[in-house]
């Protein structure tokens, strides 16, 4: 198996000057947006010619899938091939230089697995016949207990992306192996707690069956949503207790260990180039080598770019000068990123999830969403949450902080790129100035769908996102319900609130005063449209999830597993595969958090997993 390393700060390295001036004004009082410093003028820059979306994690074609057993997958580990390795195999905890992973094999103790749960659709990505769940020796294999097989040729390697010697959990995912479907898509299969790599700083590389239900939970949670995602293939328990301290407070106790197998096409962060351009002329090849590597395998059109597509843009006073991207498969590489980057963000606001934890670790070169650690959705709409105890003190990674964020974070992957001389100044300019209009284009499409509008009305959603964190509104049943006022003007003004009473509670004269005013402003709005009630509503409530992954969910089925049964949380991930149904007989799932939610891991998690 293999181990990457990537980091979430790169002392020394040139800095791209931090955002100094406002340039996109939201009505948003939860996104507090920042520029880069002056930016480029473009002239006649098309990223659509650019972009190619990351291979979908399903195909919606009706076409009859391959089936194959474990013995049959077609395996072929590129990253291994084509990357340089560390000469070393122990799992002694260092730094490893100029190696992009390292060959491992899982020390995590097991005794008597268990399969928690599995993803069907998963398994259809990797032409996995879901019979194979049923194997007696599948949970040891996943587990990493049992070599896959003798007659597979298989590498167990673990990749480099961690940057620094602080204690943490970090450097515990070890790779499977890479598998190439029948569509010829490529898939990494990783194990995560499958024990100690020479990343692992001073931790155990184990995990608790806590965390990876919610990893699980999560990836396949979001890919419900429609958001770009790591996915997950199974969960199975080791037999083996863990120690751990939820709260960092000097109270550890053991949990049940565990591990989850996930799936991406990738598992590359940004931190995988950071590390290497972190430390000076002596990696600055590697990040060469493994910026080539990573356009070859999933940005090939990049190196297909001709002349004639003229992706060129004007930079400095007055256009001084001409940046074809054409010629440059970096830029036109870290442009991609940033859109993928904004697009994925903006979608995160869309449906109020919270991260957590937006270092350069957790940034996916692909832009999906990756290491589902202290992650959140939001229940009351608050601009500040956080589901991180860690991040209390500052709210750094706050849902209001996102996609400033994001931005950081772009700019720390381009410095990466400036240092080993990819990439111009001019360029990385532009790809920050990309990412933020990506953002602003894709978050304003996504709330005019979600509100039914006919074109993005500032001021409007502007207006209820006040009124929303005023009265502390639920942020997924609210979008959920507005789908049932009709556009009718002559509705009486005693009747306007009356397809919103199951989520405006307890709110005085002076707010429903308030409310009253922005619904009849926002039926005028609907009226205009022309579009019909039953149309509308059909489009806002594909828009509108009704099941999200609150927190409350996610512990009350822990809690079961940990007592050994795993029915709950197979019955989550169904229901949540299929957030935008109404799923007759599944409305509990969709209520508001009960009291004991609001204790101290449960709406709020730390790191310790």
């Amino acid at each position: 198996m293999l181990a990457h390393f990537s980091p979430s700060f790169a002392a020394g390295l040139p800095r791209i000057p931090s955002p100094r001036r406002r340039f996109l004004s939201l009505p948003i009082p939860y996104l507090r947006w920042r520029s880069p410093p002056p930016l480029p003028r473009v002239a006649a820059f098309s990223t659509a010619k650019l972009s190619s979306s990351v291979a979908p994690m399903e195909s919606s074609a009706a076409e009859e899938r391959t089936q194959l057993k474990l013995e049959e997958l077609n395996w072929d580990h590129s990253f291994v091939r084509e990357l340089p390795g560390d000469p070393r195999a122990d799992i002694i905890s260092r730094e490893v230089r100029r190696a992009c992973y390292t060959k491992v094999s899982p020390s995590v103790e097991v005794e008597k697995p268990e399969l928690v749960a599995w993803s069907d659709s998963v398994a259809k990505l990797l032409d996995l016949d879901p019979k194979e769940f049923e194997r007696p020796d599948f949970p040891l294999i996943f587990s990493g207990a049992s070599p896959l097989f003798a007659i597979c040729t298989m590498l167990w390697w673990t990749p480099v992306w961690c940057m620094g010697w602080s204690a943490g959990l970090h450097g515990r995912a070890i790779t499977l192996g890479e598998l190439v479907n029948s569509q010829g898509k490529r898939w990494e299969l990783q194990l995560k707690g499958a024990g100690k790599t020479p990343y692992s700083r001073f931790a155990d590389g184990l995990a608790v069956l806590r965390s990876s239900i919610r990893e699980f939970l999560c990836s396949e949670a979001m890919h419900g949503l429609g958001i770009p995602t790591t996915r997950a293939l199974c969960i199975v328990t080791t037999g083996k207790f863990v120690t751990r301290d939820m709260f960092y407070d000097g109270n550890p106790k053991e949990e049940p260990g565990a591990i989850v197998c996930r799936v991406a096409q990738s598992f590359l962060r940004f931190g995988s180039y950071q590390i290497h351009a972190s430390r000076g002329k002596e990696d600055l090849d590697i990040v060469r080598i493994l910026a080539d590597y990573t356009i070859h395998q999933h940005f090939p059109h990049l190196e297909k770019m001709e002349k004639s597509e003229s992706l060129s843009f004007e930079v400095g006073q007055e256009g001084s000068s001409v940046v074809d991207l054409t010629s440059n498969k970096y830029a036109a590489w870290s442009v991609e990123v940033a859109e993928r980057t904004a697009s994925l963000i903006a979608g995160w606001q869309g449906v109020g999830f919270t991260h957590g934890v937006l270092n350069t670790d957790n940034m996916s070169i692909l832009g999906l969403t990756i290491d589902y650690g202290p992650f959140g959705f939001l229940d009351a709409f608050d601009p500040s949450y956080t589901p991180n105890t860690t991040d209390l003190p500052g709210r750094r990674y706050c849902f209001a902080n996102q996609p400033d964020i994001g931005l950081w974070n772009i700019a720390q992957f381009t410095t990466a790129l400036l240092a080993a001389n990819l990439i111009s100044k001019d360029e990385a300019n532009y790809t920050m100035e990309r990412y933020g209009n990506k953002f602003m284009d894709e978050y304003q499409s996504i709330m005019t769908r979600k509100l039914g509008l006919p074109k993005y009305n500032k001021q409007l959603i502007g207006k209820l996102l006040n009124n929303m964190a005023v009265d502390k509104v639920d942020y997924t049943n609210f979008f959920r319900a507005l789908s049932n006022i009709k556009a009718d003007t002559t509705i009486p003004e005693s009747e306007l609130l009356v397809p919103l009473k199951a989520v405006l509670l307890d709110i005085g004269k002076e707010r429903k005063e308030a409310w009253t005013d922005w619904v009849q402003t926002y039926i005028q709005e609907l009226a205009s449209s022309g579009v019909p009630d039953d149309e509308r509503k059909a489009a806002m409530n594909s828009a509108n999830p009704k099941y999200i992954l609150r927190n409350y969910l996610c512990q009350s089925a822990i809690d079961i597993a940990e007592q050994g049964d795993y029915e709950e949380v197979r019955r989550l991930l169904k229901v949540m595969q299929h957030p935008y149904d109404e799923q007759p007989g599944m409305e509990k799932y969709a209520r508001l958090p009960p009291a004991w939610a609001y204790r101290p891991g449960v709406c709020m998690l730390s790191c310790s997993s």
